[in-house]
Parts: structure tokens; C-alpha cells; sequence
């Protein structure tokens, strides 16, 4: 590390955006400090990235792991996980945790990535990360809060339904998107961190809704598109079952494509990557198995 590298350190570097962050982060200069979990799969790292393990939902375990850092990004959430913990645990505490060690090492600046959405919000995930931000907006250090759309790769569980001949939605299909790839994404995150954003939103370069994306995955697979809707009071119902019956890394992410599926959110445009050219990657690159999360594409 030369002396005049700043040293970025990434929250969340093991995740799709995460890793994306990091070789970003690697690119334009800086020194990446990254945090990971016992365990935690690091191939395709960039040379130089340091590693520190610990567990950001124990605080004693940061402890000093930010010393002579000048930028937090964190793109730390529960995701599929399944530890028993839950959203307050990790998308606010664990979150919370992180910034209590920045302010006192005496960090200046602390990015996290949030969500866009719009209204109040709806589900646990969303809450959890929304009151992180409230705390954050009122650190003593600059903060940068990141609200993107949904993410190609959340897209593809879109394509994993047409590749089984059907494609289910709630409601009507008419509900608007822009997602972006995690590479354009992480583009923008440092653009915004770089020019000193204080509440930025951010979504991809093409404007779809829910019937849209359906297509251009049946378009990629090269299939006549079959897409069934389900009335929303359905997937409330069957919201409150798998609440009652499924652990929360299984309820979690249907109560937030829910909560999605009933109003448009649509983020100011960025980047250049397609939904529907990733799909055809995808489908071309396939032989039987799944494309990697860290995709060039």
C-alpha cells in the first residue's frame, strides 16, 4: 500500500455485490480492507485485498479491525442464511455494530446499502434496514445511503421458473422495475460515495415490468412464454402459512418480493448492462449448471 492509498473497508465482501465492491474499490486505487466470516469463500479476490475475519454481529470481534480506515461500505444483510438469527440481528445490529466501530476509529465516511423502495415500509427486511439508516443519518461521520433496485441476479429466480415451463406472478405483471447488474451497480455506489451523495437511488438502464422480464426469459431459453398471475390476496395467504410454518430465511424473501410486487419502483437509470442479454449468458454459458454469482457479465 502506497501512503497515499485510501483504505476502503467492505462489509458484506463475500456477497454478489459485495465482491463487486471490492474489485471496484480495487480498480480505482484503493487500499480494500475486506470483512469476512469464518470459512468464507475469498477466491477471486483481487491480489492485495486484505482479509480480516470476524463477526459483525459480536462487536468485540471489530474491535481495532478499522484502524487507519477512511471509507465503511457495507453491503451486509441477511440473506439465505440459516443461522438463527434474524433481520434486526444482522441489517440493523450487525450494521449498527460496524458504524459504533467506525465512529470510533474515527472513520470518515460509512456507505450502506439499502433498498429502494417506496412508502412505508412493509416487511421485516426492509424495516430492519430502515432503522439502520435513521441511526446512520445521524452519526458523527459522513454517511452515504444507497438505495438500489432489485438485482439481475435476483432476476434470475425469474428465469429459473421459465426454464421449468412457467413463470408465476402476483398480481398482474404490470408493476414497474429497473434492475442492475451488481458490476454497474458497485460503478454507481463509487460514484456517489466519490462525489459526496448523501441519499442516492439508483437503478438500471432499462424500465420493465414484472410481464417484461417473464418474456425476455422465455425470449433467452427460447420458449413460448407461459405466465400464470396469482391475486395478490393469494399471496398474502400464503404469507401468513409459511410465517407460521417455514423458518424466516424462507418466509423473509417471499414477504419482501410481496411487499415488491404491488407498486413500481423505479430508481434513476445507470449503467449499460441488459436483463435480457444476462439471461442469454446465462442460458449460452449453461451446460446443466448454474453461471457464478461474480459473472463478468
Amino acid at each position: 500500500m502506497s501512503e497515499n492509498q485510501k483504505i476502503a473497508f467492505v462489509a458484506g465482501a463475500t456477497g454478489h455485490l459485495g465482491r463487486h465492491l471490492v474489485a471496484q474499490l480495487s480498480a480505482r486505487g484503493y487500499s480494500v480492507r475486506a470483512l469476512v466470516r469464518s470459512g468464507s469463500d475469498t477466491s477471486g479476490f483481487p491480489r492485495g485485498v486484505e482479509i480480516v475475519t470476524a463477526e459483525a454481529t459480536d462487536p468485540a470481534s471489530l474491535s481495532g479491525l478499522m484502524d487507519g480506515v477512511e471509507l465503511v461500505v457495507s453491503a451486509l444483510g441477511l440473506t439465505r442464511q440459516t443461522d438463527r438469527v434474524t433481520y434486526l440481528d444482522v441489517d440493523y445490529q450487525a450494521n449498527l455494530n460496524l458504524l459504533k466501530e467506525a465512529v470510533n476509529a474515527g472513520v470518515g465516511q460509512f456507505a450502506y446499502v439499502h433498498v429502494l423502495t417506496r412508502g412505508t415500509p412493509t416487511s421485516d427486511l426492509v424495516a430492519a434496514k430502515s432503522r439502520f439508516v435513521g441511526v446512520l443519518q445521524t452519526a458523527p461521520l459522513q454517511a452515504c445511503v444507497i438505495r438500489p433496485n432489485g438485482f439481475f441476479a435476483d432476476m434470475e429466480e425469474i428465469l429459473s421458473m421459465a426454464k421449468k415451463g412457467r413463470v408465476w406472478l402476483i398480481g398482474d405483471g404490470s408493476v414497474r422495475i429497473n434492475p442492475i447488474h451488481a458490476r454497474d451497480l458497485s460503478c454507481a455506489i463509487l460514484d456517489a460515495i466519490e462525489a459526496g451523495e448523501a441519499d442516492v437511488e439508483i437503478g438500471g438502464p432499462q424500465v420493465l415490468s414484472l410481464n417484461q422480464i417473464a418474456e425476455l426469459a422465455f425470449d433467452a431459453l427460447g420458449k413460448p412464454a407461459r405466465i400464470t398471475h396469482l391475486p395478490l390476496w393469494l399471496g398474502h395467504a400464503a404469507l401468513s402459512v409459511m410465517k407460521r410454518c417455514t423458518p424466516r430465511h424462507v418466509w423473509g424473501p417471499f414477504e419482501f418480493f410481496l411487499t415488491s410486487c404491488q407498486q413500481d419502483a423505479i430508481g434513476p437509470q445507470y449503467g449499460s448492462r441488459s436483463l435480457g442479454d444476462h439471461y442469454a449468458g446465462i442460458c449460452s454459458n449453461r451446460a446443466g449448471t448454474k453461471v457464478s454469482a461474480f459473472s463478468s457479465r
